[in-house]
């Protein structure tokens, strides 16, 4: 029988006896180097002063003297030497455990959001900007991982419900004309085509703003004029616009040029027109202005329609984020295109905001983007 020759693994020094060992190695190095030190210059020296006075002092007197100086450097260092370095290594010990008390706590912390605690905070250990900056660096790290976390719960449930109502719808038409309650005519499939469209398009938003949000965007930037492509968006939307009852116009619009993918900027802009359009009521009014201040341009869809709380203008561009749950049950989209469009300017390097001064009061939602500069060319 084969003995057994496994051993526990050694246990690794920690940081605070890594640092205390190398510090006093130091420390022991500096004050051996001092005690020789001393003593090969010592005496030397004092020989030399002793030698100027020989005449003055006798042979015996000379060996006392020198025998004496020798045992009191010797006590004298021994002692000082002694009494450093315990002070020394007393505040090395010290030093070392307060700099790896942070570092434990850190790794303890990131151990925690490894664990799913996403709640763990450090403390500023207070120890010079470099730990100040990883502290920093950590917490924001943390925050942003129960954001994202939150995010997706949010995003599972409101999923699950998007889902919920044309999948119940489909399998209820099903049912019915199973049982002979409905016909299998043209309305009931149509009713059953348009439930089926509404999940094609839910998916189709989910995988345009996934792609967009994790910057996987194939962009193809070209020298457009904001003018050139405010037209176009304006164009586009308006014959929705017109059915609705709703006045569309442009004002003060610059002619300044703008490097970007002109389809992509398009589908931002129409999701802007798309979001003013549904929460604006007949003969309400949407303009869409650009102007240019400094090096930026600024893009502005503005309504007199439903508004929002001030609060909440950063959850406006959340996944399928609506002010009114009502809404829900009222067709009032999918809730991605805000997101979809400022995930598309975040891609072009810009800005995209929201306000209102209350519910009632209209919105506004300006993208902020960078002038082309001289230069600029198209980049494919």
């Amino acid at each position: 029988m084969r003995a057994s020759t496994d051993r526990a693994p050694k246990r690794a020094l920690g940081l605070a006896w890594r640092l205390f060992t190398a510090m006093s190695l130091v420390v022991i190095a500096g004050a051996g180097t001092l005690l020789v030190s001393a003593m090969l210059v010592a005496r030397p020296v004092f020989h030399a002063h002793l030698d100027q006075v020989k005449a003055l002092v006798s042979p015996q007197a000379k060996a006392h003297v020198d025998e004496a100086f020798s045992n009191a450097l010797t006590f004298a260092l021994s002692v000082g030497v002694t009494a450093a370095l315990a002070a020394a290594l007393v505040v090395t010990w010290l030093v070392a455990r307060r700099v790896a008390g942070p570092v434990a706590q850190a790794a303890e912390a990131a151990q925690g959001i490894a664990d799913g605690d996403y709640q763990t905070r450090l403390r500023q250990p207070r120890l010079g900007p470099e730990f100040d900056r990883l502290t920093t660096a950590f917490n924001s790290m943390a925050r942003r991982l129960e954001t994202t976390d939150q995010t997706r719960r949010h995003l599972l449930a409101d999923l699950a419900h998007e889902l919920r109502t044309p999948l119940a719808s489909i399998q209820a038409t099903i049912e019915a004309i199973s049982d002979g309650i409905l016909p299998s005519d043209q309305t009931t499939l149509s009713t059953l085509t348009e439930q089926s469209q509404r999940l094609h398009r839910l998916v189709g938003d989910l995988s345009a703003v996934s792609r967009a949000e994790e910057r996987q965007l194939n962009l193809h930037p070209v020298l457009v004029s904001t003018q050139e492509l405010l037209s176009g968006a304006v164009a586009a939307a308006r014959p929705r616009f017109e059915a609705k009852g709703i006045s569309l116009t442009t004002e003060h619009v610059t002619a300044g040029n703008v490097l970007i993918d002109p389809d992509r900027l398009a589908e931002a802009l129409g999701a802007l027109l798309d979001n003013a359009l549904r929460h604006t009521g007949s003969g309400g009014v949407v303009t869409i202005t650009a102007t240019r201040h400094h090096d930026r341009c600024r893009i502005v869809v503005t309504d007199n329609g439903e508004g929002f709380d001030p609060a909440t203008a950063d959850q406006l561009f959340e996944r399928f984020y609506r002010g009114d749950s009502s809404r829900r049950a009222n067709g009032a989209g999918s809730g991605i295109g805000l997101t979809i469009a400022k995930a598309i300017t975040r891609a072009h390097r810009g800005q995209l905001l929201g306000h209102s001064d209350g519910p009632g009061t209209g919105a506004s939602f300006e993208i902020i983007l960078p002038i082309a500069r001289r230069g600029d060319s198209r980049k494919t």
